[in-house]
């Protein structure tokens, strides 16, 4: 149910891919399959099972602000759009934007008999209104093992596109790095090098940035000294995912099975918000020299949670300005576990109150449209499966409208990212209601 502290080894045509739901969503029993249903008893379990720890600060959490009762009754909800974008179903996906074009690229099985994950590439100029025709990177690249909450990776800087992803390796469920690069915007892709230093043990819970000199950034979570103990590492290419420099360690002990995540500011400096290991809070850490060094910067949101497991559940990062910085932050700490949306006023050096967000809110993502109006979107845990809400703020987050549902419970919604273009706010998501296969969604918002 959950990751151990150490992990013991051995030795360019249009294509009408938006099919729009309903106007009112059709209600099935089933949550949504047996994979969606054990990862709600795992949350579930987690928040259980840590309200009992004997190592949890039993303190309240000053300043923290409650939130309001969802408004979850609503009688019809707008239609999207959903695709399994050319596959059977989708597995994992990523999305990315650069010069207002969004691009998605997406794994998953092409039958129900297939045993290898295949991996699709498609793009929209439009804000996601229109999508060209799903692009299929080839039979020549390794499977992914890649799974919601472990997802293959993309980034994008002026028509080139680098992807990385996560292969099978000798124990399951583990495996190195695989790389791809596109210097034609996504139409042909050729397999790069592993940014790792090695093809060997398990390098997973990847993320992936271009910043402003076209240099592209890594980072992943990995042993290879075989400590027992994953590290964060991070490694740097000029030249587009060809190659590498050499992977370097930020720290050298953290939680070994939640995702991290990039940001790039104003400046092009770069931040990595990543869940340590004691605490089991989210930490910062910032370069503002390319990657050449870094320096821990805060901790986002001090909960002093003590857990001695893996909550597979991140962090979310985006600018909005210069030096204003807004993130989203799960914990599980004892009284108070949940989601959390924290600012800060100088580039990550101090943090505001954390203001909880949901109820049950678990997985999320949030983005900035200018310096005013910020987004945040998460997936919500409720009887009948898991829903999809989305949050804005028209004042640089100093307060927050009501939360939006966007989905039934029962489509089974999960692991919501969220994107920002000059067209507006995208969500995107996956979903699974009943027996049907699991599908990429979005909805344009305003």
């Amino acid at each position: 149910m959950y990751c151990r502290k150490k992990i013991m080894k051995p030795t360019s045509r249009k294509s009408s891919i938006e099919s729009p739901c309903s106007e009112q969503l059709p209600h099935f029993q089933n949550v949504g399959g047996l994979d969606q249903r054990l990862a709600f008893l795992s949350v579930i379990a987690c928040w259980l099972f840590v309200s009992t720890l004997p190592g949890c600060s039993s303190e309240p959490l000053l300043g923290i602000v409650k939130p309001s009762q969802l408004k979850t009754n609503t009688p019809t909800l707008k239609p999207y759009s959903i695709s399994t974008l050319g596959l059977s179903s989708v597995s994992t996906f990523d999305v990315t934007v650069d010069n207002d074009i969004i691009h998605i690229i997406a794994g998953g099985k092409m039958s129900a008999d297939d045993k290898q994950v295949k991996l699709h590439y498609t793009r929209s100029d439009d804000g996601g209104r229109h999508w060209n025709e799903p692009i299929a990177l080839g039979d020549h690249f390794p499977s992914t093992i890649a799974s919601r909450g472990n997802d293959i990776q993309l980034a994008a800087k002026d028509g080139h596109l680098l992807a990385i992803w996560q292969t099978k390796g000798e124990l399951p469920g583990m495996g190195p790095m695989v790389s791809a690069y596109s210097d034609d915007n996504g139409t042909t892709w050729q397999q790069g090098i592993n940014p790792a230093a090695n093809n060997t043990g398990d390098q997973s819970h990847l993320d992936l940035i271009a910043d402003k000199k076209s240099q592209f950034h890594a980072v992943w979570l990995e042993d290879p000294e075989e400590s027992g103990y994953q590290s964060l590492r991070y490694a740097k290419s000029s030249d587009g995912g060809k190659h590498w420099d050499k992977p370097t360690t930020l720290d050298n002990s953290t939680c070994s099975c939640c995702w991290n995540t990039f940001a790039l500011s104003p400046e092009n400096e770069l931040n990595i918000l990543y869940r340590n290991m004691k605490p089991r809070d989210m930490s910062l850490l910032q370069s503002t020299n390319g990657g050449k060094t870094w320096r821990p910067a805060s901790t986002v949101g001090e909960f002093h949670w003590q857990f001695d497991g893996c909550p597979h559940v991140g962090g979310n990062l985006t600018y909005a300005g210069k030096h204003r910085l807004h993130s989203l932050v799960w914990t599980g700490v004892e009284q108070s576990a949940g989601l959390y949306y924290l600012y800060s006023k100088d580039n990550g050096a101090h943090w505001s109150s954390p203001k909880k967000m949901g109820n049950t809110a678990i997985h999320s993502d949030i983005a900035a449209l200018d310096e005013s109006h910020i987004a945040a979107i998460w997936d919500e845990m409720e009887a009948e499966g898991t829903s999809i809400f989305y949050a804005k703020s028209n004042d640089n987050g100093t307060s927050w409208l009501t939360p939006i549902r966007l989905t039934a419970a029962s489509a089974a919604a999960t692991h919501p990212r969220l994107i920002a273009t000059k067209h507006g706010f995208l969500a995107l998501w996956t979903e699974k209601p009943g027996k049907q296969p699991s599908q990429l969604a979005w909805r344009i918002l305003n």
